[in-house]
């Protein structure tokens, strides 16, 4: 008997003659994801088959691939040669040792000698006759014993199926560049954006040493929990500070966060062409926050030349987003209480609803060309 992974994916099987396309990409991110594991990946009709692994790595194996996009399910299953006395003894490995159970027979081998129904039966009956602590049910049962006899000549007999990530394989949908801070909000984004098949690369903004380098390090974290997501990512840091102490020293305070913002989206904007991103993300929610109005994101937009901004928490509350952050594994890193680059110089009553009148009059105090020129120079990127 040898024990294999069965991988399912998701939307994938809708691609119609593409298929085959999103079929190679996933598998590739499936391989990224295992990397440093011994393993093997085959393709049979419509899913794949993880083997040759260490039997004691199959926790390890099953955790990454729940992070792949593009997966639907996973199990854990035996493979014997598609004769009844393998598959029964299969059976029995998968078998609880009481309860109620049925059991359920996919054949994909229409030559096989019992149909579906007579070979649940067969199996049936006789871990029942085996076993006087197991009942039947058919409706509700408390586990099931699986058997999808396959066309090669064996079968896959599993009792569990473990949900994947689903979504789409990443880097079939082209790549953005996510704005990240180290709060709660933008590695949702990003996540739920790589999920939809884009590849993520991510740009931070700091403040130091108006900020220390543990916000940076927490950054760099969360950046991390995304890479486990989208394969692998790059995060871009660029210091705004003296951005910041030129807003501060010659323009009204109340615009700090609007004007800070479309520096932000300027330099994102600079990054994403740099690296062949196409489009730019963010992790606003609307009416959020103070800049997060839609005054205040028609001024960020405005000045972004050529890439669309993408909002996928737009019309989320934060109890939603922090829920999404509980499930990815990032909300216990963006609570730390380590302060970003927002909250230098942060205004007491910042405006909420700037006219773009204004925004340019008070911009029009700054040296922007030559700001956003020394603001590149820092730039220094991780490879995660």
């Amino acid at each position: 008997m040898e024990k294999v992974i069965i991988v399912r994916y998701s939307e994938i099987h809708l691609k119609g003659k593409n298929r085959g396309y999103f079929e190679r990409v996933l598998i590739l991110n499936m391989e990224k994801s295992l990397k440093g594991l011994k393993h093997e990946i085959k393709r049979r009709s419509g899913r794949y088959l993880v083997d040759s692994f260490e039997e004691s790595e199959t926790d390890e194996i099953i955790n990454r691939l729940k992070k792949v996009f593009g997966i639907h399910s996973l199990s854990v299953a035996i493979k014997v040669p598609a004769e009844i006395e393998n598959i029964y003894r299969a059976a029995q490995q998968v078998c609880f040792e009481s309860g109620s159970f049925k059991v359920s027979t996919h054949r994909a081998d229409k030559s096989f000698s019992l149909n579906s129904m007579q070979l649940s039966a067969e199996i049936g009956g006789r871990l029942l006759a085996e076993n006087k602590n197991l009942s039947v049910d058919v409706h509700s049962p408390s586990f099931t014993v699986n058997i999808d006899i396959r066309e090669d000549g064996t079968a896959l007999v599993f009792n569990e199926f473990f949900k994947g990530a689903g979504g789409m394989p990443v880097g079939t949908s082209g790549k953005g560049m996510l704005l990240i801070s180290g709060g709660i909000d933008s590695p949702v984004a990003g996540h739920m954006i790589a999920k939809r098949g884009m590849q993520i690369d991510c740009i931070h903004f700091h403040s130091y040493p108006y900020t220390n380098m543990q916000a940076r390090d927490k950054v760099v974290e969360l950046a991390e929990v995304l890479a486990k997501y989208s394969c692998g990512t790059k995060l871009n840091i660029v210091s705004v500070t003296k951005i910041q102490e030129e807003i501060h020293k010659k323009c009204n305070g109340e615009y700090m966060v609007t004007l800070l913002r479309r520096f932000m989206m300027r330099l994102a904007e600079r990054v994403a062409k740099k690296c062949g991103a196409q489009c730019l993300i963010t992790g606003e929610s609307l009416g959020q926050v103070a800049s997060q109005t839609v005054e205040g994101m028609t001024s960020s937009n405005s000045v972004v030349e050529n890439l669309p901004v993408l909002r996928p928490l737009c019309g989320f509350d934060k109890d939603e987003i922090i829920e999404r952050s509980m499930a990815i594994g990032a909300f216990g890193i963006s609570i730390r209480p380590y302060e970003d680059c927002c909250t230098v110089f942060l205004p007491k009553h910042p405006v909420i609803k700037p006219s773009l009148k204004s925004v340019l009059e008070e911009e029009s105090k700054l040296e922007v060309d030559k700001l956003i020129e020394d603001a590149m120079a820092t730039l220094e990127v991780v490879q995660l």
